[in-house]
Formats: C-alpha cells, sequence, structure tokens
C-alpha cells in the first residue's frame, strides 16, 4: 500500500493532503509548524495505514529540501521529494487554466504530482549531519558578499551623486583604508582638508604598499576642481554614506569571521582532501561545491546526473530538422558560480584544464561557452575522484583526452 502526500509549506503552517494510488483524497489538514504539527501529520499517517503500518509507503511531495520540517519527515522513514516550485505550478495549470491559487489547492497538486511522476521527481538527499554544517557556514558566508558588494556598489551610486573626488581617489571602495578615509571626511571639503599624514596611516594600517605616492595621488585627487552640491545636500549625503560605510564594516568583520568557519567545517569532512586536491578549488571555493552537491554516495549514479545537477551540461532542442545545444539557464546560482570560477582558476593551474579550454576556442567557441564546458568536464573529473575515493591526477583525469594534454 502507498500513501501519497502533498505538503505545501507556509510561514507557519503546513497544508496537507493524503491520497492513495487511485487519487482519492483520504484526508486533509492544516497543520501547525513545529513538533504538535510533525505529531498530528504521524497520527493521520498511522491512522490511514492501519494495522498494516509496516507495509505502507509513505511518498511526501514539498517545496523544499531543508529544514527541521524535512529532517524530521526523512527521520520517520518517509520518502521525501522536493518539488521544483517552478515544476508545481506547471503542474497546477495542467489541472485548471483559472489562475486560481490556494495552500490547500497546492497541496493537492504536490499530492497527485507525487503519486503520477514520483519516478521523475528527485528524493531529498540523505546528506551527513557534516555536509549540512558545511552548507550552513558557506551559504552564508557566500550571502555575506554578496551583501557587501551590493553596499559597495550603493556607495559607488552615492559617492557619484555628490562626492566624485572619492570615486577618483579610491579605486577600492570596500577597503579599509578606503572605508576609514571616507568615515572620516565624509563631505568633499572635509576629504580636501586631510593631510598626508592622515591618509598615510589609514594606508599603514591597511598595510599598502609605496604609501607615500598613493597618499599623495590621493590626497591631489581629493584636492582637485570637482563638481559639487550645495552645503545642505552634501551633509545629508555624507549622513547616509556613513550609515553605508558602518554596515560595509560590519559586513567584511563578519565575512572575515565566517571564512575561518567554512575552512574549519570544510577541513574536517572526510571528502575534504579529494576536492581541495581539484584544481581551481581552495578551502572555499571546495566547501561550497561540497555543500552544493551534497556528500550523498547515491545521489548522483552517474558523472552526467552530477552535471545536469550542475547546470554545466548543455540541453538540446530538437524539433524536425532542427537541432541545437543550449546552455542550462534553470540552476543553482551558488553552484555555478563556484564551478566556474574554478574553471578560470584552473586554466593557470592545470595544463589539460588549459588545453581544453583553448580547444573549444579555437572551434569557435566565445570565453564564457569555453569555460562552461571546461566546468562540466571538471565536474565529471571531481566526481570520479568522488566515486573511487582518489586525489586528482593531472594525467589520469585528461586521459580520455590525449589531444588536452600539454606538451
Amino acid at each position: 500500500m502507498r500513501l501519497f502526500v502533498g505538503d505545501d509549506w507556509a510561514e507557519d503552517h503546513h497544508d496537507v493532503e493524503v491520497m492513495d494510488g487511485s487519487g482519492r483524497r483520504l484526508v486533509k489538514a492544516r497543520l501547525p509548524e513545529g513538533v504538535t504539527g510533525m505529531t498530528r501529520l504521524h497520527t493521520m499517517i498511522g491512522e490511514l495505514a492501519g494495522d498494516d503500518a509496516d507495509e505502507v509507503e509513505v511518498l511526501v511531495g514539498i517545496e523544499t529540501d531543508r529544514g527541521p520540517w524535512v529532517a524530521a519527515l526523512v527521520a520517520a522513514g518517509y520518502t521525501v521529494l522536493a518539488v521544483n516550485p517552478l515544476q508545481a505550478a506547471r503542474f497546477r495549470d495542467r489541472l485548471g487554466v483559472s489562475g486560481a491559487k490556494s495552500d490547500a489547492g497546492d497541496a493537492h497538486v504536490l499530492a497527485d504530482m507525487v503519486r503520477t511522476h514520483g519516478h521523475e521527481l528527485r528524493p531529498v538527499a540523505g546528506d551527513s549531519a557534516r555536509a549540512e554544517a558545511v552548507k550552513v557556514v558557506t551559504r552564508t558566508h557566500k550571502t555575506l558578499i554578496w551583501e557587501r558588494t551590493r553596499h559597495t556598489q550603493r556607495l559607488r551610486h552615492a559617492l557619484r551623486d555628490y562626492f566624485p573626488a572619492a570615486l577618483v581617489a579610491f579605486t577600492d571602495l570596500d577597503a579599509a583604508d578606503t572605508l576609514e578615509l571616507l568615515a572620516k571626511a565624509p563631505t568633499p571639503a572635509q576629504a580636501a582638508r586631510l593631510t598626508i599624514a592622515q591618509i598615510s596611516g589609514a594606508l599603514k594600517r591597511a598595510r599598502r604598499k609605496s604609501i607615500a605616492g598613493k597618499a599623495a595621488e590621493i590626497q591631489a585627487a581629493l584636492r582637485a576642481e570637482h563638481l559639487t552640491q550645495p552645503d545642505v545636500v552634501a551633509a545629508a549625503h555624507a549622513a547616509s554614506v556613513q550609515a553605508l560605510i558602518a554596515v560595509l564594516t560590519v559586513l567584511d568583520a563578519q565575512v572575515k569571521t565566517l571564512q575561518g568557519q567554512v575552512e574549519a567545517y570544510f577541513g574536517q569532512h572526510p571528502a575534504a582532501e579529494i576536492i581541495a586536491s581539484q584544481p581551481g578549488l581552495g578551502p572555499i571555493l571546495g566547501a561550497r561545491v561540497l555543500a552544493e552537491f551534497g556528500d550523498d554516495p547515491d545521489r548522483y549514479a552517474t558523472a552526467k546526473a552530477r552535471k545536469n545537477y550542475a547546470g554545466t551540461s548543455p540541453i538540446t532542442r530538437a524539433s524536425g530538422k532542427k537541432k541545437v545545444a543550449l546552455a542550462r539557464f534553470v540552476h543553482n546560482d551558488r553552484l555555478i558560480d563556484a564551478l566556474l570560477t574554478q574553471a578560470f582558476s584552473a586554466l593557470r593551474r592545470s595544463p589539460g584544464a588549459r588545453a581544453c579550454y583553448d580547444r573549444h576556442r579555437a572551434r569557435g567557441a566565445g570565453h564564457n561557452a569555453a569555460l562552461r564546458q571546461l566546468a562540466n568536464r571538471l565536474v565529471g573529473i571531481l566526481h570520479g575522484c568522488l566515486k573511487t575515493g582518489t586525489l586528482y591526477d593531472e594525467t589520469t583525469a585528461w586521459s580520455h583526452h590525449p589531444e588536452n594534454i600539454a606538451a
């Protein structure tokens, strides 16, 4: 006997529907988040299973693959299928075209989707606790880096509106010396009064080189003539800039702190040595790759499956006599970012990677396309190393493409 459960998760509750193999609704309910809701769900399943509980298989469709609720479902022995929200939305459109939507309706869609297409959905990966810990710190670390970039761009736009001289004087707006000097002199008038000693002190604390020359260049740029705003407007902009500087200072400190945590958690994982042996993967990028791929040994049956999940392998569109291969635009942004960064870094560290990239370029591929193809090849190499438990070897890795090995 099989029971199919659709679980539509909201912020503080779960709309749940259970149906049998014929698509008949057996029960539906709105359950609170937490232990109380999970207990009620187990009770519902138990009542439906009756005395044959050991022979009942429960498949749960839910639009997330993480969190304590999902972990509790897996621990209970249910088969949990993580459904992409885009898949669920398109499946819902098959059942009706009115555009109507409700949480209870979504639970019905998920249950029916699991019933009819469960064999095509991906079960939630059985990653280890160590891999989950790596994912937590690496995702937070990357999120803070993205936030730092966003706030740096906001700072750049703010300075352009009233203090263009700062953009000439400082090329790296999120650098420690830049933030220190802007916090000390946030208006053009105040910056023009900065002395060589003050500028040199900030550069020295940031461990810059050629301090005397750089200090003179910065002072000259700050004292040069530029278009300005009225004093009252400049003061208002300065207040906004100081708030951005405070945020950037905290973000930079926390990024550095979390970097140490990422390295520590990654170093404790059994696969860390194999992953770090890959060209272009250090402890930070390696941790991101591990976090997004997970460490469930049964999740990727083949290298092709891992490449498809990574989003590095192309998709084919064929209709009639027309057939084209296109890049995948639906993918895990964090994973593809790490893999493309690895591929670019590998160009300087691996002769085989460099030859692979050059071969694609010689065939007419652009930089991004060639880099994606290289990333795809590196994912296959990583898959082989993880499956066999061996470290990366330059000759073995590229042996299937001998023309890639540099002379």
